[in-house]
């Protein structure tokens, strides 16, 4: 299909007929802030991250296809403010320690935080009661870091056809949970082998006995910022390119 032309920042763009915004960014190399999206999966545009000014209305970049003509704004400040409103919040309705955390480092809400300039939580914490299931003999699935970007459960679903992770309740009750009958990751057929393993962009779903194999100081976004070296829930993540 022949290539067409929208413009990001005033940079021109090509993209194929069907294509979002968040696809033709990805490919030529322009990162749009996001935590819910992921090309394998269909989009579904829950976190707003991904928010630009299309043709001066604000849109989901995930979500809007591409059309030739469109003049899209994405690195502004008041854009930039909005992003840093939304990860700010994200950080005070769960318990997100990141010194403390076996993800800090290579965390994509953490990285993404760096990215909009986030020094403090600025609201007040929620500090809600989670609990840690480590009943998996490989995994861990600590509840205080989900942020509800559902990637788990699309990957579960879609990729791994065992529908292991399901959301439940509305609002600020929203929570992830399990599909057994225990409620318990480790009476369910989840396995290293599942895309729903390695889609975590947060610290809520962690392999054992691997949290500190790479030490602090390199891992993938000390080395370099997300704009940079990407998603770090996909399998080309520490390619050196701007996705």
């Amino acid at each position: 299909m022949a290539q067409q032309i929208i413009t990001i920042d005033a940079q021109e763009v090509p993209f194929q007929e069907g294509q979002t915004i968040m696809d033709a960014a990805m490919s030529a190399g322009v990162y749009i802030p996001h935590l819910c999206h992921n090309p394998e999966f269909k989009p579904q545009g829950s976190c707003r991250l991904c928010t630009v000014e299309v043709n001066g209305k604000r849109m989901a970049a995930c979500t809007t296809k591409a059309i030739p003509g469109q003049e899209i704004q994405n690195n502004i400040s008041a854009l930039q403010e909005n992003r840093r409103a939304l990860i700010q919040m994200l950080f005070v309705e769960g318990n997100h320690i990141c010194p403390g955390c076996p993800k800090t480092g290579n965390c994509q809400l953490q990285a993404v935080a760096y990215y909009v300039g986030m020094l403090s939580s600025h609201y007040q914490h929620f500090y809600p009661y989670r609990e840690l299931d480590a009943s998996h003999p490989n995994y861990v699935v600590d509840f205080n870091r989900c942020i509800l970007c559902e990637l788990c459960v699309r990957a579960s679903r879609d990729v791994d056809g065992k529908n292991i992770f399901g959301i439940s309740g509305r609002g600020i009750k929203s929570h992830l949970v399990i599909n057994s009958t225990s409620g318990k990751l480790g009476d369910t057929d989840f396995n290293v082998d599942d895309r729903a393993a390695l889609v975590c962009p947060v610290g809520a779903i962690l392999r054992k006995r691997l949290r500190y194999t790479t030490p602090i100081g390199e891992r993938l976004y000390d080395q370099q910022p997300i704009n940079v070296v990407g998603d770090s829930t996909q399998p080309h993540a520490g390619a050196k390119k701007q996705w």
